[in-house]
């Protein structure tokens, strides 16, 4: 049980007895189903960690240069990279952090794929099968217009020297929107499958959610396979690994009323350390609250950046919230850190892991140092 009171706010808290019980899930399913399945970075780059994910994980996924390096540099393997544009700039430095390299378009295969080829990577296209189960326009890649893959009316047939597809859809989708995106793919890019080595199905598989059926996604994949012996298949999903692992850990340091609303004014943003909330928008479970019920006084917890929309409510507790209070924001680990920004210069949370035996490592701490690099 971790004493929430004793962490020094504001903290991202991960705790590893709930991060190695996702990993015995995910091991499972690589075990059972035959696939590969391999740590999306851009869900979670907290290094710290990768020791214990490469031991339980095929590997990890890159978006970009620094993603790639950090890859290579910490998780001891070059990385399978895929990127909506890569650059003159860049290529060259990705292309030898890479053992798999994705492109988002023919043209770009045409700009960067000879070089690829030439230091023995291996090549893939991003393809929009036009399905995709997410409701949200901005996390839908299938959108009308999509900048994202290759559509079917473009790859008739396969350039020379590519050896996978990607396809990414799916966003903490259920087994059933997997069935229905590779049907998708197969009728739009069934003719192109005896011609390639692998099929990365992208991220987007919530298989550590209480709710998520296993035994469907494992014999969907089994299915898959059976269908195309030939092929590698490979998953790489980022919220999966740290789903619901982790704490924002925070410190009410004010209260106002205004109107009739109270709010709790936190050590912590919305705008900066949890910009996910307002950009879905969802609202955070927080230990210890609930929904409000007729009668009950609701909070309105706020941000403490100058942003006036830095706030979200509301949530009812069974007593009267004072200064100094602790408030713990949960699942916090996922798509939190990898977002944040140092708008406003407010206090970055620092980075911590309870460990099972009880004891708490301190792993990063921020400082003005960090806010003057990061600005100059």
């Amino acid at each position: 049980m971790i004493d929430f009171s004793a962490i020094l706010s504001p903290c991202y808290l991960l705790d590893e007895q709930l991060l190695d019980a996702n990993l015995a899930v995910i091991d499972r399913v690589r075990k059972e189903s035959g696939a590969e399945i391999i740590v999306a970075l851009k869900a979670c780059a907290m290094w710290s960690i990768f020791p214990k994910l490469a031991r339980h994980s095929d590997g990890a996924t890159a978006s970009s240069l620094a993603e790639a390096r950090l890859v290579l540099e910490e998780f001891g393997q070059k990385s399978h990279t895929y990127a909506p544009v890569y650059t003159d700039r860049n290529i060259d430095e990705i292309l030898r952090c890479s053992s798999h390299i994705t492109f988002n378009s023919l043209g770009q295969y045409r700009r960067f794929g000879e070089r690829a080829l030439a230091q023995g990577l291996s090549c893939g296209l991003r393809i929009n099968p036009g399905y995709s189960p997410v409701e949200t326009d901005i996390y839908n890649p299938c959108v009308a217009g999509s900048r994202l893959g290759v559509v079917p009316e473009q790859l008739r047939e396969l350039p020379a020297g590519i050896e996978g597809l990607h396809f990414h859809v799916l966003c903490e989708s259920r087994p059933c929107h997997l069935r229905l995106a590779l049907e998708a793919v197969e009728k739009n890019f069934g003719h192109l499958l005896d011609q390639i080595k692998w099929l990365n199905m992208g991220g987007g598989h919530l298989m550590t959610h209480a709710d998520y059926d296993c035994d469907e996604l494992i014999a969907i994949l089994r299915e898959f396979r059976a269908r195309h012996p030939h092929l590698r298949l490979i998953l790489e999903p980022g919220s999966a690994f740290t789903w619901r692992t982790g704490y924002l850990v925070s410190t009410v340091e004010d209260i106002v009323e205004n109107g009739g609303v109270k709010t709790a004014m936190l050590d912590v943003s919305f705008a900066c350390h949890m910009p996910d909330c307002l950009e879905m928008p969802y609202k955070p479970a927080i230990i210890g609250a609930h929904d409000p019920e007729e009668g009950e006084t609701k909070w309105r917890m706020g941000g403490t950046s100058c942003l006036a929309g830095d706030f979200y409510g509301d949530w009812a507790f069974d007593h009267e919230l004072k200064v100094g209070e602790k408030i713990v924001f949960e699942d916090m680990i996922h798509y939190t850190m990898v977002k944040t920004t140092m708008f406003n210069g407010v206090h970055h949370p620092s980075i911590a892991i309870a460990h099972r035996n009880g004891e708490v490592e301190m792993v990063r701490e921020f400082g003005y140092e960090d806010f003057k690099t990061r600005m100059s």
